[in-house]
Formats: C-alpha cells, sequence, structure tokens
C-alpha cells in the first residue's frame, strides 16, 4: 500500500511538475512529497485508533496503581506511560506536577518524564513507515530503558530533596498520606465511557494533535529533503566520523542548542542514516534534541533547583553517549535487513 505514496511523488514531481529526477532538486522535491503524504496518512489513521483505544484511561487511577506496584514496576510503568502519551516536553510539566502532587516516587515520575518526549505514537509510526520495524522496536526499547535507568539512579540520589520548595512540600504532603493508607488500598472505580463518547475523545485528539504537529513534520521533512538531495553521500560518514568514538559525544553536544519533537526529528533522522551517519551517533544525537535541549531545561528550573537540572543533564547526556556507542557496535548486525 505504502507503494502508491512512492507512485503519487513520482507523478506529480517528474510528471505533472516537469522535474528532472537526475536533479537534486527533483529528487527533494520527491522526498519531501512521498514521506508528507505518507506520514500525514499514517497519522490520521493510526492516531485515531490509539485514542480510541485510550480514551478510557483515567489519570488518577493510574496514579492510584502506581502506588500500588513495587518500585521496579513502577519505574517500568512510569515509562511505558511515558511511551504511550503523546506529550512534548513541554506538555509534560504540568503532569509532571501532577505526579508529584500524589506523592509518586520522584524516579518513577521521572521515568515518564524521561520517556514521554523521546516515544510517543506519532514517532513509532513514523519510525516504522520510514526506517522499518527493527529501528523502531530498537527505538522504543532504547527510549524506555533511558527513562527507566534515569529513575532508579534519581531514586537511589534521593533526588526529591532538590526539588523546589513548593513541590517538594507537596511531594511530602502527599507521600506522607500514602504511607498512611493502608498497603493495598483499593483502586478508585472510575466510569467507562461508551463507545459515542470514545469516538468523540478520539475525533477532539486527533484534531489536537495533528494540528499541533503538522508544521514539525512539514519542517522535518522539508529539512530530511534538503539534506537527501543537496548533501553529497557520505559527507557526513567523512566529516563526522565513521563511528569513531568521538563523533557520539560530538553529536550529543550538537543536539543540545536545538530544539524539536519526535516528529519534527525523525525525517531528519531518516535523512543523516541514507547519507553514512552511523546508526547510534544519529540515535544519539536526535535523542539530545528531543529531551536535553537547553528550552526544556529552562521550563523544568520552575519546578527544580539547579543541583537536580544538573543531574537530571549529566544522566541524560551519559545515557545517550552510551546508547549512541552500544547502536554503534551493534548496528550493522541489527539493522543489515532494513
Amino acid at each position: 500500500m505504502l507503494d502508491y505514496f512512492s507512485d503519487f511523488a513520482t507523478w506529480l514531481t517528474y510528471s505533472l511538475l516537469g522535474l528532472d529526477p537526475a536533479t537534486k532538486i527533483g529528487t527533494s522535491v520527491h522526498f519531501f512529497i512521498e514521506d508528507t503524504t505518507k506520514i500525514l496518512f499514517l497519522l490520521v489513521v493510526m492516531i485515531y485508533i490509539i485514542a480510541l483505544a485510550r480514551a478510557a484511561l483515567d489519570l488518577e487511577r493510574v496514579r492510584a496503581y502506581i502506588q500500588s506496584k513495587n518500585r521496579l514496576a513502577g519505574y517500568v510503568f512510569g515509562s511505558g506511560f511515558g511511551a504511550i502519551t503523546p506529550f512534548c516536553s513541554c506538555s509534560s510539566i504540568p503532569l509532571f506536577l501532577g505526579f508529584t502532587s500524589a506523592g509518586i516516587p520522584l524516579g518513577i515520575t521521572m521515568a515518564f518524564l524521561f520517556t514521554s518526549p523521546i516515544i510517543n505514537e506519532v514517532a513509532v509510526i513514523m519510525l516504522w513507515s520510514l526506517l522499518g520495524w527493527k529501528f523502531t522496536l530498537a527505538y522504543v526499547v532504547i527510549g524506555m530503558m533511558v527513562g527507566i535507568v534515569g529513575g532508579m539512579i534519581l531514586d537511589s540520589l534521593k533526588g526529591e530533596r532538590w526539588l523546589k520548595d513548593f513541590a517538594a512540600k507537596a511531594y511530602q504532603k502527599a507521600a506522607k498520606e500514602a504511607h498512611e493508607q493502608p498497603e493495598n488500598p483499593e483502586l478508585p472505580e472510575s466510569r467507562k465511557m461508551t463507545f459515542a463518547e470514545r469516538h468523540q475523545f478520539a475525533k477532539e485528539e486527533l484534531r489536537e494533535i495533528v494540528g499541533r504537529i503538522w508544521k514539525w513534520v512539514l519542517i522535518g521533512v522539508g529539512l530530511g529533503a534538503a539534506l537527501h538531495g543537496f548533501v553529497p553521500d557520505g559527507w557526513f560518514a567523512d566529516n563526522l566520523g565513521s563511528g569513531q568514538w568521538w563523533s557520539v559525544p560530538a553529536a550529543v553536544f550538537a543536539g543540545l542548542p536545538l530544539y524539536s519533537n519526535a516528529t519534527g526529528v525523525i525525517p531528519v533522522m531518516e535523512s543523516l542514516i541514507v547519507k553514512g551517519l552511523p546508526v547510534g551517533t544519529t540515535l544519539a544525537f536526535c535523542m539530545s534534541t528531543v529531551a536535553a535541549s537547553f528550552p526544556e531545561f529552562i521550563m523544568l528550573k520552575q519546578v527544580m533547583t539547579f543541583r537536580l537540572l544538573a543531574l537530571i543533564f549529566i544522566i541524560l547526556l551519559a545515557n545517550f553517549m552510551v546508547v549512541g556507542w552500544v547502536i554503534n557496535a551493534i548496528g550493522p548486525w541489527l539493522f543489515a535487513t532494513t
């Protein structure tokens, strides 16, 4: 089915517009049309289906469920919940405050916050369509591991003591109340939504998400098309290292001043890989851009002290570098048939 998008791009670019497929502009325009139409179609279909399934999600019940589980299960659940919620780093902060106010351990909350901007259904759909199921599965597993490991480290260091005063007080109050409750409290009951209500929820979420991200799709695919058509093959491999150890830290630090979400950065990721940048180096750069950008940390400063921010920053950078080095080592085997 996805071949139809390539055929449509070929007809529109080379027949209707009359561009030459041997030219850089022709190649770039074809890339832009094919990827844009394919991504937008898949987003509309899949976001609706996923939103329909997620319509009955009750955040209060989620919080209670997390509190009733052991800590390791909490990290996994927090990271998994971050992976299925369509929040960027900006919109995750209010939910972070809600989790903190509910007395959920900071490590579990941070596992959610680390994972949420890196993984969402939009990113998964785009990765699957552009780079195949192996890369998508590896990206999801790696993104969740970043959240889980980061959360465990913050809990082991008792990072909640470095929250801003108002957030720390809310956390301590809720944690005390939770400690005084029965060990296995019953989960609150929640009314199940009718299909009509779920359909309405899915329509509204589809409209809200697509309305928020369509420009990122165009920007991301546009940048990817420019890289695809105008950057010579092998340029990135020649100038940013063919897997040398220093290329990964360089890519991580290069991504810090930038700000994007997973929607905008994935088409760029595709073009970087096609042009010869090692997979691990590309992944480290894109994760740094999405989850460790300066704009995000400026927003987090509202609820965290500088010491906690610095600790989170170091944890993220270390995780991204390790991810880059490991994927560069196993990438040729893992993505051999992608």
